[in-house]
């Protein structure tokens, strides 16, 4: 499949509409890499742009984007990010990362990625809100 190239003419909106080729998981991750993205990674040099260049140059696009975040990481979007830190810092290869994709996530060890970028980037991750678990509010005295 021919990929269309991303340009520096390209808005941000333009170059998600380019790698997502029209999958609807693909945007809805990449949209959240924008929103998510600089409290997951503060010290990407270009914020999210840094992530949605990193699956251009990685050769990732379309379908694949949502099978990254869905099989790889378990929907999980600090997880991916991580893959992709780990793979641009040497920790994991591109070659490990496209057969986890192409497998299901096998090969790829989430959570031995994620510490490795840790240990890579102090503050990857550390100002992430965890889930909270809302219990039933009472109705008395309403």
């Amino acid at each position: 499949m021919t990929h269309e190239r991303i340009e520096l003419s390209d808005t941000s909106t333009g170059a998600i509409i380019k790698l997502s080729e029209g999958n609807p998981g693909a945007l809805s991750v990449m949209k959240e890499i924008f929103v998510r993205g600089p409290i997951i990674d503060p010290d990407a040099l270009m914020g999210p742009v840094a992530h949605i260049l990193s699956l251009y140059s990685f050769g990732i696009y379309g379908p694949r984007i949502w099978m990254l975040y869905k099989d790889v990481c378990h929907e999980d979007l600090q997880s991916m990010i991580a893959v992709l830190r780990a793979v641009q810092l040497g920790k994991l290869s591109q070659e490990v990362m496209n057969h986890a994709i192409d497998n299901y996530g096998k090969g790829i060890d989430i959570k031995a990625v994620l510490d490795d970028v840790q240990a890579e980037l102090p503050n990857f991750g550390r100002e992430m809100v965890p889930k909270v678990v809302m219990e039933p509010q009472s109705q008395e005295g309403v």
